[in-house]
């Protein structure tokens, strides 16, 4: 798995493409990774909703949560489906909007210097081993890419926002996952 210098998309990994980002400024260095998970609705697996979450194409009708956060416009660089499967929805030298109020390395505006990396998942089930497989290479291959990032500079969304976020959760095995890179 390799990152694309010119499009700074992983190359192989589906693109879909959201709307919900924009430039970092200028001269912004990319130097943490944001790991999240997330669910819709809540708990439940599969299906087009989190595509169409971060596309701004989620049917209110179609589950009572959504009608709460069709509205919002959020953003990952990357998620990871249960299977394993990547989705790249923002180029890394754009800003997804994944983080929100927090801090990280005792900055805020963390979106501005972060790639935010999403799994499906939630905090009550564990998470599948195709996933830490291909969050591995996919981090792996954002380290190179961008040399700054290192182990010590992988955040897990609750360490940047606590109290306010809890993902990606207690089912996330961070040993296995550090053990792997």
């Amino acid at each position: 798995m390799r990152v694309d210098p010119n499009s700074q998309l992983v190359e192989g990994v589906r693109f879909v493409p959201s709307p919900n980002c924009d430039d970092r400024p200028k001269g912004m260095a990319i130097g943490v990774v944001v790991i999240h998970a997330i669910s819709l609705p809540p708990d439940d697996f599969g299906g087009p909703a989190i595509e169409q979450f971060f596309c701004n194409a989620l049917d209110p009708s179609g589950h009572p949560y959504f009608a709460e956060v069709c509205d919002l416009q959020v953003s990952a660089h990357l998620l990871i489906r249960r299977n394993g499967e990547p989705i790249q929805f923002v180029p890394f030298h754009r800003r997804a909007w994944h983080a929100g109020e927090s801090c990280c390395l005792g900055r805020t505006r963390v979106n501005d210097f972060s790639i935010g990396i999403e799994l499906e998942g939630s905090d009550h089930l564990p998470f599948e081993p195709n996933q830490y497989s291909a969050l591995t290479d996919v981090v792996q291959a954002i380290m190179v890419a961008y040399p700054s990032i290192t182990r010590d500079r992988i955040f897990g969304h609750s360490d940047i926002a606590p109290g306010r976020k809890t993902d990606p959760g207690p089912q996330f095995d961070w040993p296995r996952f550090l053990a792997n890179l």
